[in-house]
């Protein structure tokens, strides 16, 4: 086959919008970007901040901090001299021409359209006639191609070019420029890599999910075969050793053998991504129980409150079991991207409600912390204890990845922004999908759905919610077939007293999969009550880090106490909550009772327990969910809040 021949597509998404994962097989089938469309509330107000802003930002700081026209210089013949960004930068590039590409599939919008063609011109005039396609390798002057797998990205690059080129060939069609460049690259990825070539891998892993995904677009095996010979690689010391050790790329042990995640964080997620799409598609069900147990291990052990993970800076790894200081939280913004993809594949694989569950706290408390309101201006790094209230970085300044203590407005390694990005323009993708029996609604929000069953049956359902400011969520059947079918709601872990309402009565459903089945008629309403309210929350007592103190959770919401909402000038580290008192609600806000603690003094700290000199200073102050803190301006915040006195 020539790359000017037609490839053929197993399914056409472009009237669907496309959506970022196609398994071939599984328990649950994903939803089109053009079959789910968010109304006004709380995602869709950020997926539009996305649009309206993000975007433009991103691209603005890939011209002007020159990662952008390092495609340029390449085709110019001005490399390396004017090579601009890290060895990875190329990579920023591909993850916007990815959320451009869903955000046109989603809305169809003409500007953006125009911006994104120009941009993949210049990427496409950069490859070389054998399909490798990186602006830091193989020139005069520069490293020779593949001479660095460990630290060099040139596969990873390749991963998120690949990635950019499935989301043009769903939203644009398998003949888009992009696609057709992604396609090339990764032609040279199999004839560079395969059975009969270099036998090793990249030292951060995204081509294998990549290269699957690439494969459900074209049918190609070629593609899954080199996915799966990835995989099969890692873990056999086909890397060279490195100062934090063979687990940082994940490259210890094979990945069925591997019993937990680890490792540096967002290595660890996207392996796992490509590892269970290797395992659907060629259903290797020892390798998708392998990879499922290291989920579990991960979630139980070494996940904090947030859903965030990594616990170590130095790595941006994560750390050993119940390792999870709240002050050195690393919870790098990337990683949970890299969690939710590798969740989300799991819940298509098995339907379990967990992986949704583990979804929905990621993306309420870390996803929305990153980006400011404005959506031109975020976290890298999610910690979940500021002791030092931080500075508010310039707004034409670049700051080093984990520095700023508030969100800044560009990164000198800027994976974030780009992800987040991404990961906002195919949001609708992830809250509902479809079975042979049904419509299954995995996460809540305002919006309306219409999708088609087998058989050629139509359902359309309008969700009408505050959720997560209340737990109210109204399913309406605007159309539905004359045969039965399944409308399935998760409710969440944490909604112990939750009620279902489906025109008879409320009753009571427990945590899991509430399924009503039946034939429905246009009209109907299913009302899910879920119990929204503040509750405290304890830490497993392995959590050295947080033992004595508890956090507030309200709904699917982490809360955090600020300083600007204590008196007096105090800091977070300078009040104990009083649990005795219990927590309020108050016009809008989660409010609880604070003591202050006796001040400080130059005295060795350690000693026998004493008795605090007087009576303790006790007042109120509200909390807020954690992903708004730091939007107010420099603070001290933390979650985990010590109790009482002790």
């Amino acid at each position: 086959m020539t790359i000017n021949e037609a490839l053929p597509t197993r399914t056409d998404w472009t009237e669907r919008g496309g959506t970022p994962a196609v398994p071939s097989t599984g328990r649950l089938r994903p939803l089109g970007l053009r079959e789910v469309t968010l109304r006004p509330g709380f995602w869709q107000q950020r997926q539009e901040t996305n649009r309206a802003a993000s975007l433009a930002h991103i691209e603005h700081w890939l011209e002007k901090a020159g990662w952008l026209p390092n495609f340029d210089a390449a085709v110019e013949g001005r490399l390396p001299a004017d090579r601009r960004g890290r060895e990875f930068s190329d990579s920023e590039v591909y993850k916007l021409l990815e959320a451009m590409a869903w955000e046109y599939g989603r809305a169809g919008d003409q500007d953006l359209d125009a911006r994104y063609r120009a941009i993949v011109r210049r990427v496409a005039a950069a490859q070389e006639d054998d399909g490798y396609l990186n602006t830091n390798f193989g020139r005069p002057g520069q490293q020779p191609r593949y001479s660095d797998l460990e630290w060099g990205h040139e596969l990873y690059c390749y991963g998120h070019l690949i990635q950019a080129g499935v989301a043009a060939a769903r939203a644009y069609g398998i003949n888009d420029e992009l696609a057709r460049v992604a396609i090339r690259a990764a032609d040279h990825v199999c004839a560079t890599f395969g059975p009969d070539g270099i036998p090793s891998v990249c030292g951060h892993p995204v081509i294998e999910p990549a290269l699957a995904e690439l494969y459900r677009v074209t049918g190609d095996s070629r593609y899954l075969d080199q996915a799966s010979l990835f995989v099969e690689r890692r873990g056999h010391q086909v890397l060279d050793d490195i100062e934090f050790g063979r687990a940082y790329f994940q490259d210890d042990l094979p990945v069925r053998e591997a019993g937990v995640l680890r490792g540096h964080a967002v290595r660890a997620n996207y392996l796992g991504a490509g590892a269970v799409d290797v395992a659907v598609e060629t259903g290797d069900t020892d390798l998708l129980e392998a990879v499922a147990r290291q989920w579990r291990t991960a979630v139980a052990r070494r996940t904090y409150i947030t859903g965030g993970v990594g616990s170590r800076h130095q790595d941006e790894a994560y750390g050993d079991d119940y390792v999870l200081p709240a002050d050195r939280a690393y919870s790098e913004t990337c990683a949970s991207v890299g969690s939710i993809m590798l969740s989300w594949r799991l819940l298509l694989a098995e339907g379990d409600p967990r992986y949704a569950d583990l979804i929905e706290r990621t993306l309420f408390n870390v996803v929305a912390a990153s980006p400011a309101d404005d959506g031109t201006r975020f976290f890298y790094t999610n910690t979940l204890h500021q002791r030092v209230p931080g500075t508010e970085p310039q707004p034409d300044q670049i700051v080093p990845r984990a520095a700023s203590s508030l969100r800044a407005p560009w990164f000198a390694v800027s994976c974030c922004p780009t992800n987040l990005a991404r990961t906002f323009a195919g949001l609708g993708a992830y809250l509902a999908t479809t079975d042979e029996d049904g419509v299954q609604i995995h996460q809540y929000a305002a919006a309306a759905l219409e999708v088609s069953l087998p058989g050629g049956r139509t359902v359309a359902l309008e969700i009408d919610t505050k959720y997560p400011a209340d737990g109210r969520i109204a399913i309406r059947i605007a159309r539905a077939p004359e045969t039965p079918w399944t409308l399935s709601l998760r409710v969440p872990g944490w909604a112990e007293g939750a009620t279902v309402d489906e025109g008879a009565g409320r009753r009571r459903v427990e945590p899991g999969t509430v399924q009503i089945r039946r034939r429905f008629t246009a009209g109907e309403v299913v009302v899910l009550d879920l119990p929204v309210r503040p509750r405290i929350t304890f830490g497993d007592p392995r959590i050295d880090a947080v033992r004595g103190s508890v956090a507030v959770e309200r709904g699917p919401e982490v809360y955090a106490v600020e300083s600007v909402d204590l008196p007096g000038g105090l800091s977070v580290d300078e009040v104990r909550l009083d649990l005795d008192a219990g927590l309020s609600e108050r016009d809008g806000e989660v409010v609880a009772s604070f003591r202050k603690l006796p001040a400080g003094s130059d005295a060795w700290p350690y000693g026998a327990p004493t008795a605090p000199a007087g009576e303790a200073t006790t007042f109120e102050a509200p909390l807020h969910p954690y992903h708004r803190w730091a939007r107010r301006g420099p603070s001290t915040m933390r979650v985990w809040l010590p109790v009482n006195g002790d």
